[in-house]
Formats: structure tokens, sequence, C-alpha cells
């Protein structure tokens, strides 16, 4: 299979609305393909990145999904959220205006609205720890994004207990490439990218590559009461360069610079849920701005190991704010409150600030120092990690303040960690992985409530540890088997100020989950298909579940509290694809299957009465996640690219039996490309199907004496759009 099968770029047409309905009722399709590697007409080679050693996708003993740059081109991907549905058993919470809470195999948060980080499924940006601040992922200049399911316990530690994300750039060139794109589409979008890469040196020792992109659209919402369509607007800055320089025939510096600017409205909610015509007074923001770095240096003069130092470091700065009432002061005097015109205006405030510093050094052996007889390739690594977080929380009833939080956290993490992986002869292969962390963490909060000031401070300090076991067997040339075992941790923490009724929720106990895994790796028809199919048990001891309570009297306000929910099983498979039916065509696939379950678990509701969970699937969880993709290009330039994608219903919350509908959702795009130029008509949601990604069940209404309700979050709306883009080589 050549890599000419993979070559190009974009978009669709009217044309394309026609094909994909034909398509619609169609089976299950993702994508898992990456890095690859010319190898003449040789089957390509998939690298995972994320791991320590860059190992090929068929040796890795895990459920694993890979999208490459060209899938991401192929559909016109401007942001993660683009893609994110094509990844099997893979969900995300739509409280904010880009996601930035996901779920992998139903394990995750929804939300963060105070507190101290803590997060289950990690996000990394070219070796910068983004976790919990997920929304600045703009796809433009990205090699690849992985995700890897199930926990990270050996590699990533504590924040990836769930599985990790990883998103890696393309690096410098040794020969120069430019390029420019524009795209516009209704909801005035318009995007500008361009990047620029190559030599800065005559001697080719040292390489640069800056990629930058200006994306903007209205965000779908029409304010009806202050008359403006961009109240839900987003207004996005990505810019990245790196240096690589080859300092030594044995030492090679790499550079990574970061800086995003997320300027983005939060007008998204309704009160009859009509989910696009809002009547706000006072819309919110979702604004995150982000600069940071990594520098990696990679010795390999030594003949028993290589040495890697790997130094990142992360500033942000966020502010979400929301209408809370979702009306405005005209809209409440005109409903009766008990024989007088109601008066509800609610505002909520966060404007944080978060920085981290983290350093790791890793030796691993060469050829020459492996063990055992050189059947057993070995590792070492030692990591240290500062978080500072300051939040300031304000919130405003009836222009009175309701409540105002200031809170300081600190978090130091340190690691040893380990990892062999030995050849065991006849096919068999063994790899085994070890990781102790210490957690020093501090928390200060100052919070006014109905006028008093109360102080709180917690300083826990504990010991974790994770690890995997994985035994893979070599059937053939073309079959690949593995079991495997991991185990994953979360730190446990603190909740604030909660009232009295609550006084035993103030703590809460770190998580476990292990993860028991089976998975085949295969090829098929001389290496035209490749199949990849998982079957997992996760067994969650100590579960940590996000929780809250509406306050009786004073029903504007929410009492937010982590607790543990005992243990839970969630288990299912994956099963993924893609055959590259003949030179121009491409199909590809996924499937997802997810079964989850509370064990004993009971919460109170804000009236005193309990709510039994057990035996109940948890929030986010959807049984059957599936997309499906095909790619045409003619020989003459001609290119149409067919996607299909959706969920099956899942619970809103753990705190509520509010559900989802399930939803199918398809996007198209045709263009036509040369060796220098392209152009592309596309369309997103080609059938404007209504979906929704958050919803919450309270009483928000006044005139309804504050009566219990569903309020849903959509996702976005069709739209149809423009792309250009033209290379400089």
């Amino acid at each position: 299979m050549s890599v000419s099968k993979l070559s190009i770029l974009k978009k669709i047409s009217p044309v394309a609305l026609a094909v994909s309905s034909s398509i619609a009722s169609g089976y299950a399709v993702a994508s898992e393909l990456s890095q690859t590697l010319d190898t003449g007409d040789e089957m390509e080679v998939i690298v995972v990145t994320s791991d320590f050693r860059g190992t090929e996708l068929e040796k890795m003993p895990s459920s694993i999904t890979v999208i490459d740059q060209q899938q991401i081109e192929d559909e016109g991907a401007q942001h993660f959220e683009d893609i994110l549905n094509s990844i099997a058993n893979f969900n995300w919470s739509g409280g904010s205006s880009r996601p930035k809470y996901f779920q992998i195999r139903g394990v995750g948060e929804q939300e963060e609205y105070q507190g101290a980080p803590n997060s289950s499924v990690g996000y990394i940006i070219d070796d910068i720890d983004m976790s919990g601040l997920g929304m600045i992922s703009s796809m433009y200049d990205l090699q690849q994004v992985e995700v890897l399911r199930g926990p990270q316990g050996t590699r990533y530690g504590a924040n990836a207990l769930a599985g990790l994300i990883y998103l890696k750039s393309n690096d410098p060139t040794d020969v120069f490439e430019h390029g420019a794109e524009v795209s516009v589409g209704d909801d005035a979008l318009t995007t500008f990218s361009g990047f620029s890469s190559g030599p800065l040196t005559d001697s080719g020792k040292l390489l640069y590559r800056v990629s930058l992109q200006q994306h903007k659209q209205n965000g779908y919402q029409d304010n009806l009461y202050l008359g403006r369509d961009d109240t839900n607007a987003r207004d996005e800055f990505t810019g990245r360069a790196k240096l690589r320089w080859y300092a030594t025939d044995d030492l090679e510096i790499d550079l990574t610079l970061l800086h995003a600017d997320f300027d983005n409205g939060y007008d998204a909610w309704t009160l009859d849920n009509n989910g696009f015509d809002t009547l706000t007074d006072a819309p919110g923001v979702d604004k995150q701005r982000t600069s940071g770095s990594s520098l990696k240096f990679t010795y390999t003069g030594a003949d028993a190991f290589d040495l890697v130092s790997l130094t990142s470091y992360a500033s942000s700065q966020t502010h979400h704010n929301y209408d809370g009432d979702w009306a405005n002061p005209d809209y409440w005097a005109g409903l009766d409150c008990g024989g007088e015109p109601c008066q509800y205006d609610y505002t909520w405030d966060k404007r944080g600030e978060r920085n981290t510093v983290s350093q790791e050094f890793r030796l691993s052996s060469t050829e020459a120092g492996r063990i055992f007889a050189g059947s057993t390739d070995w590792l070492l690594g030692v990591y240290g990690m500062n978080l500072d977080e300051n939040n300031e929380v304000t919130s405003f009833y009836n222009g009175w303040a309701d409540e105002h939080v200031i809170s300081d956290f600190n978090a130091r993490n340190y690691a040893v960690f380990g990892q062999i992986d030995s050849d065991l002869g006849n096919g068999y292969s063994f790899s085994t992985g070890l990781r102790v962390e210490e957690r020093e963490a501090k928390y200060d909060e100052d919070r006014l409530v109905d006028g008093e000031m109360k102080s709180s401070s917690f300083n826990p300090d504990e010991t974790m540890w994770g690890g995997h076991i994985a035994l893979s067997k070599t059937l053939s040339n073309t079959q690949e088997t593995y079991i495997r075992v991991a185990r994953g941790y979360k730190a446990g923490g603190f909740n604030m100020a909660l009232p009295e009724q609550l006084a035993d929720k103030t703590e809460y106990d770190s998580e476990t989950l292990y993860n028991y895994e089976i998975g085949l790796k295969s090829t098929w028809l001389d290496g035209d298909i490749n199949t990849n199919f998982s079957v997992f048990y996760m067994d969650r001891q100590d579960q940590q579940v996000a929780a809250s309570q509406q306050a009786v009297e004073d029903s504007q306000r929410f009492y937010l509290y982590t607790e543990n929910a005992g243990s839970s099983n969630n288990y299912g498979a994956e099963l993924d694809g893609t055959w590259y039916a003949t030179d121009n065509l491409k199909l590809y696939a996924s499937l997802g299957w997810l079964e989850t379950e509370y064990g004993d678990y009971s919460y109170q509701d804000k009236y005193g009465g309990t709510v039994d969970l057990s035996g109940r699937e948890l929030a986010h969880s959807p049984k059957f996640t599936y997309s499906a993709g095909a790619t045409y290009r003619t020989d003459s330039g001609w290119f149409t690219n067919l996607t299909t994608s959706g969920k099956s219903e899942f619970y809103y919350s753990d705190s509520n039996e509010s559900t989802s509908q399930a939803y199918t959702i398809f996007n198209a795009r045709m263009g036509y490309e040369t060796e220098l130029w392209s152009a592309y008509l596309w369309g997103r949601n080609l059938f404007d199907e209504k979906y929704g990604t958050r919803g919450f069940y309270f009483g928000n209404e006044p005139d309804q004496d504050w009566a219990d309700k569903q309020y849903i979050r959509y996702g976005d709306p069709r739209q149809l759009g423009l792309t250009f883009s033209i290379k400089f080589i």
C-alpha cells in the first residue's frame, strides 16, 4: 500500500447531501491512523508519539486511537470538537464554549465550577500539560491526535486515570515549505491560517516551524432581547513555534512555544429549551489565554542508554461568566410571583489563573544496553511538578452579592517510574511498568456568604501508585494480540464551606481504577485493511462523584461537592478499521460499546430524601458510539469526503435522571486539489440535527415556584462554507 493512497486535502458541496443520505444507514466507523512513514509500496508505520519510545501502533498493547494529519485535513477539522465524535467510547460535556471536560469509557469530569483542579483525563499539547483546560485545541498544522484509553499510570500518573489525549503538531523540516488557508462560511465564519517551516542555517542544524490561526464566528445564537447575533461568538487565536537544533551528533534540542487567546462568548441556555433564541440581558463569556513552552534535550552519546530531559511550563488566565437567570428584568417582571411581578436577576463570574512547571528526566536503554542476554529494554525516570491556581468566584442575586470566594491552591507532585519491555521468544513480548507518586497539596479559601466571612484551609499529603502488566503474542505477520492489566489513580481532596447538612462531605478519598483488557490488531488483504479490536473491564474503587444540591430557601444557590461512591464497574469493547478499497477510495469506521453501573451509591436531595443510584448507568456514558467515513480522490484532482457519527442516549448528570436523545450527524466535503492549491465546499451537521451536549435538572423559574425542570445545551447546527488553501514548496 503506497503513501499516495493517503495524500491530499478537504471538503464538499450539494452533491454530498445526496450521497451522505445514502450512507446514513451505514455502519460504524472512526479512524485510527497516524504518523505515516514513506516505505515505498510497503505498509505504513503508525507511531504513537506519546509513548516513552515512540512505539508502532500495532505493537502497543493497549487500545489507542490515532487520527493523522491526512484525516484531519480530509474532514476539514478546525478544532478538536470537529473530530472527537469519531473516537469510540469517548464523550464530552458541553458546559463551556468549547469542549474541555472529557469522558473516556465513562470516566471523566463534567464541569469544574469551583475547587482544586483534579482531572481524570489527561490533555497534553506538545508535551505541555493542559489537563482541564482543553478548549485551546486548534487542529491546524497538527501531525496527529492520539487518544489512549484506560489508565496511563506508568507514563502520566494522576492526571490520566481514565486515559490521555495527546496533540502533536508538525515538527520543523529541513527543506522550506509554506502554506496558507482561508475559510468562510455562514454564521459569519472566517478563518485565516498559515505556516512556514525550514532551515535557519546553511548547515541545516537549526530548523524552525511557525503556524498561526485566527478563527471567528458568531456562535449560532440570536439574543432577541439585545437584538444581537454574536453573544455566543468565538474569537480564537492560536500560535505555535518550534525550533530544532542538532547541537552535536549526539544532542538534539527541541523548543516548542504555544500561545492561545480564546475570547469567546457564552450565551447558550434558554428557559424553553428552544436552543438558539436567548433572552439574557447580561450574556456571559468563556475566555482562556495560555502561554506555554516545552524544552526537550535528547542525548544519544552513551553506549548503553539515551538520556531525555523534558521541561514544560504553562500559564493560563481564564474567565467564565454567565447570566444565571437566562432572561432579563423585563421578562421576569411580566410574570406573576405570588401576586407580584417576578424579580429574578442572577449572574455568576469566575476568574482564574493557573501556572504549571514540570521537569522529567528519563534514561532508556539502547540496543547495547539491553539486559537479560539482550532480550529486555529498560527505562527509569523521575518527575516533578508544581501547580499554582488562584480563583475568584462572585455571584450576584437581585442586585446583592450572593457569594464571594477567593481560593489559592498549590500542588507539588514527585514521582519515580520505570518500565521494562522483554522479548520472550516464540512471538511473545512482555511489558511492565510502575510509577510511585507523592502529592503535597495546600488549599486556602475565604468565602463571603450572606455577609459572613468564613476561612478554611487543607493540607493533604498522600502517596499513590500505578502501573501496568501486558503480555503480547505475535500470531502471524498480520495478527498481534495482547492482554493488559493497568492500575490508575486519582488524588483525593476536600470540599469547602458546605452547609451543616453536608458537613460530613468535607473530605473525599483518592480513587483507584483497575483496567483489564484483551485486544487483537490485524491487517488483511496484503495490508489494504487494518482493524483494531479490544474488550475491557474497569473496576473503580472509591469512585469520585461530582454532586450538587440546590438550596431550598435560597433557590439561586447550589452547593457543589465531590464524594466517594464506593465502587462501580464499566465494561465494553472498541472496534475500528480502515480499508483502502482502491488506490482512490479509503473507507474507515469505528464502534464503541460501553456498559456502566454504580455499585452501592445513594445521596440526599435538597429536601433530605434519599436517592439511590445503585445499579444505574454513569453520567455521560452512552452505550454506543459510532462513526463512519469515506474519502475518494480521482486521478484528475477531484476530492470527496463523507462522514457520519453518533451516540445513543446517556444520562446528563449523576444527580438526576434526565437523559439526552440518541443522535446521528452527517458531514461532507468536496473539492478540487492540485499540488499547489486546493478549493473545497463543505457542510457540517448537514441535516441540521438538534442534539444535546449538556443537561441540567433543577428549578430556575420563580413563577413556577422553582419547580425542577430539564434544561438542555445543544450542539452546533448546520453550517456550510468554502475553504481555499495554497502551498509554497
